[in-house]
């Protein structure tokens, strides 16, 4: 049987990321000739898989093997292995056929600090592809993190219109950032502490339900490094275009979706009304004050990044608050399948065989 479509693979597929993005594909058709999914390791084994197109395969038939022949990889789990593949993609690429792209959801492709970081609803659809030596067999592409998204959505389009003379970033992270296990000890906890039981700490090595911590501390360095990771990922991506916000990232009792408390200072004072013509349009949905403000529970299965009614700053006449929620899996997951949709449109599907 021959099918029109990519040959696609998604490494960490059992992740809640990557099972995030394998829904999405669903969703938008994207082009399957033949899906490979391979498991991620740190995964609850209980947790289903999805299994898309012609082709598919389930996790655990691919838990030790990642095909150095694809069209589209998206890397949603980090993995010891991804170096050696992506060693053997690059040396068994045939030549004369399309690049083999590498979407990186999970900063961890070697090399990946220096791939580019796109957002194709910023970038425009003309800037797909656009950034890659034609001579490298295998591109990588950063897929960045959904709070780098919402950062860059926000203060790129308000720079597009004033000028931004600084900015102060505050995210609030849910359990589903650390996977299954993190969301799983949150519930615990929180049951546990409700019965005035013993609160497991192995996901979080802290006391998460009822409680907001600014750092995981010694052992969880991992967890900790994505405020550096993102912090990498806006200056790269802003440039010289906007100043790099300071920021913060703060793990709160939450399930799912990402929270943002931005503050921006203008050159000079801007009424709420012109930032709102300013930030208006897909995927930003921006709440009156006579509706209830966002909330991480309002955002969690949505596309949109959420944005409460703008307040001005009571003290500094040019200074500005927004408060933004998003689904952190959803809306990263939704922005690597845009890459892809992005180079698809550059390209014609290979016709794969089963």
């Amino acid at each position: 049987m021959t099918g029109a479509g990519y040959r696609v693979v998604v490494i960490g597929a059992t992740s809640l990321l990557g099972k995030e993005l394998l829904a999405i594909l669903e969703e938008r058709n994207f082009p399957i000739a033949n899906l490979i999914t391979v498991s991620d390791e740190a995964s609850e084994a209980d947790l289903p898989i999805v299994d898309i197109g012609r082709g598919s395969r389930t996790a655990e038939e691919y838990q030790d093997e990642i095909p150095a022949s694809f069209d589209f990889a998206f890397v949603c789990a980090p993995g010891p292995q991804l170096a050696s593949w992506l060693e053997r993609a690059n040396r068994e690429k045939q030549p004369g056929r399309n690049p083999s792209i590498v979407i990186d959801l999970c900063f961890s492709v070697p090399g990946g600090a220096a791939a580019p970081v796109q957002i194709p609803f910023l970038d425009g659809a003309s800037a797909a592809g656009s950034e890659f030596d034609a001579d490298k067999p295998v591109r990588v592409i950063t897929a960045p993190h959904a709070a780098t998204v919402m950062i860059s959505a926000l203060l790129l389009r308000l720079a597009a219109r004033f000028k931004i003379r600084s900015a102060v970033a505050q995210i609030f992270s849910p359990a589903s950032e650390m996977g299954p296990r993190a969301i799983d000890e949150l519930q615990k906890q929180t049951v546990n502490l409700l019965s005035f039981q013993k609160v497991p700490r192995e996901a979080f090595g802290a006391q998460i339900a009822f409680n907001l911590l600014p750092r995981l501390g010694p052992g969880y360095e991992k967890a900790d490094a994505l405020e550096s990771r993102i912090r990498d990922q806006i200056a790269a991506y802003f440039g010289e275009r906007v100043p790099t916000p300071a920021l913060r990232i703060f793990q709160v009792p939450v399930f799912y979706s990402a929270a943002l408390s931005l503050y921006v200072e203008t050159q000079q004072r801007v009424p709420p009304s012109d930032l709102v013509v300013a930030l208006d349009g897909a995927p930003i949905v921006i709440r009156r004050t006579s509706e209830k403000p966002p909330s991480q529970a309002d955002a969690a299965g949505c596309n949109d990044i959420l944005v409460d009614a703008i307040q001005p700053d009571a003290a500094v006449p040019a200074g500005v608050w927004f408060w933004a929620v998003a689904d952190n899996m959803r809306l990263a997951a939704l922005n690597a399948v845009q890459i892809a949709e992005g180079i698809h449109r550059q390209r014609q599907p290979l016709q794969l065989h089963k």
